[in-house]
């Protein structure tokens, strides 16, 4: 994998990269009321998995944004927004910016998620930027780990990855 950059200095990350053609690993996350949510809650249907470092940040909000817009359009796909910030901050946020096609999760509590997708920044206890897109079937069939934390993913590769796999 690409080494990975935070305002450009280089960062560790933590856990496992995936790549495409795996297995998706299984995760637990939190929901903004607090239920656990994994990986399995979701079988069935495509998963654009978006990862944020913080949902409050501008190439954050215009990420989560971005991947709204286009969920209202995919069907039979999930598009879950996944960070470390509190499930009771992405609630506030979501709310205050009319989100409501994503499902913001929070891996606050034990970097599940980041760990099991290599994700987990050790120096910041953040999530690196990366997109991921799982089949129905649980395979990964689309990969980014964004090089430069604060730049902003391929938004069009990560959706037309989603709608091939409806």
């Amino acid at each position: 994998m690409a080494t990975v950059t935070f305002k450009g200095n280089e960062v560790t990350l933590a856990g496992s990269p995936v790549k495409v053609g795996d297995a998706a690993p299984n995760f637990t996350v939190l929901a903004n009321d607090l239920s656990e949510v994994t990986l399995n809650d979701t079988k069935g249907s495509v998963r654009l998995i978006s990862v944020v470092p913080s949902i409050d940040t501008g190439v954050c909000d215009a990420q989560t944004r971005r991947f709204n817009e286009a969920a209202a359009q995919l069907d039979n796909v999930k598009v879950l927004t996944v960070s470390v910030d509190l499930p009771f901050a992405q609630k506030r946020w979501c709310g205050a910016n009319g989100i409501e096609n994503v499902q913001t999760l929070s891996d606050h509590r034990d970097l599940s998620f980041g760990e099991a997708y290599g994700v987990a920044i050790k120096e910041l206890r953040l999530l690196a930027r990366s997109i991921f897109v799982v089949d129905s079937n649980d395979k990964v069939i689309h990969v980014e780990y964004v090089n430069e934390v604060t730049d902003h993913p391929n938004y069009e590769a990560a959706i037309e990855a989603a709608k091939a796999a409806q």
